[in-house]
């Protein structure tokens, strides 16, 4: 199956547009960003496919019981459904399609990357009223339930309720929507942790996710996509100009995004966005804009 194509360029000047726009607001919505993105990578995503996923975590959000009690309960509900009754999931393969990062994708084929996943669980457990939110692991995305990161106490993560001195609620639980919604204790959320960064997890590791950040992290994964696959630099442009869309976004964006426009055969804009780059750097590292300003030069000398 070839990979989504973005749509035409007036379409793709108003969703990104839009895009910006719903980033800036007061509340970004995970979903609408999501889906946007979804928008400009495919262009058969229309508006009424748009609604119909909107309408999709809805109906899936209404499935759910009415406020199933404590944050296990919440978890078995949603594994229940999305992970059991719908197969929402990921496997390995996964990693090797765009789809897996287009959230209109996900629903439809009922797979995709962690993160894409979780954005499935987050929003329809946030739909049902639950206590939910996205934990950013280093390389692996999965969903809390119940207390955050900063307040749940000293065990990192897991479902198993302290019972020392009676039987204490418990106050979060971790999922992992790639693998079904199981449930992760303390030993599995570090043994993730320390498979990604050979390092221990850290508590600040745990700290619920901005939306605006997750919508990074899926666009960074888009581009690691398409860096693997030179042919379709096209989508490593538009993942960057989205990036930069983003209210805070890593400043390195604008080298990155002049770098890309050089090797697509775009010399002269490549060129003009390195210098003006150099420029703003010039200010805390001298040598680092000389090095861009001569790659401006190079770039230049190409067109000759």
């Amino acid at each position: 199956m070839l990979s989504p194509h973005p749509p035409l360029p007036e379409r793709s000047a108003e969703l990104r547009r839009r895009f910006a726009e719903e980033a800036r607001s007061e509340r970004p919505d995970l979903a609408t960003l999501c889906l946007l993105v979804g928008a400009v990578a495919d262009g058969t995503l229309d508006e009424a496919g748009v609604d119909a996923a909107q309408i999709e975590l809805d109906a899936l959000a209404g499935r759910l019981p009415y406020r199933p009690g404590t944050p296990h309960a919440w978890a078995s509900a949603l594994r229940e459904l999305l992970g059991e009754r719908c197969g929402f999931h990921g496997t390995p393969g996964d990693y090797r399609r765009l789809e897996s990062s287009l959230l209109h994708e996900v629903l439809r084929r009922r797979r995709g990357l962690p993160i894409l996943l979780s954005v499935v669980w987050l929003e329809v457990a946030r739909r049902a009223g639950a206590p939910v939110y996205g934990v950013g692991l280093p390389g692996h995305f999965v969903v809390g339930l119940g207390e955050t990161g900063a307040t749940a106490g000293a065990k990192p993560a897991g479902a198993e309720p302290d019972t020392r001195g009676g039987a204490a609620p418990e106050r979060r639980v971790l999922v992992d929507p790639f693998d079904g919604g199981r449930v992760l204790t303390g030993a599995d959320t570090e043994l993730l942790v320390a498979g990604a960064t050979g390092a221990p997890l850290d508590p600040s590791m745990l700290a619920p996710a901005d939306p605006l950040n997750v919508v990074l992290r899926v666009l960074n994964n888009i581009r690691a996509w398409a860096e693997a696959r030179p042919e379709r630099s096209d989508v490593s442009l538009w993942a960057l100009d989205l990036s930069l869309l983003l209210p805070s976004r890593p400043a390195e964006l604008r080298y990155e995004r002049a770098r890309l426009l050089v090797r697509r055969g775009d010399f002269l804009d490549g060129a003009d966005e390195l210098e003006a780059y150099a420029e703003v750097v010039a200010a805390v590292d001298g040598p680092a804009a000389d090095r861009m300003r001569d790659e401006a030069r190079a770039a230049r000398a190409l067109l000759n």
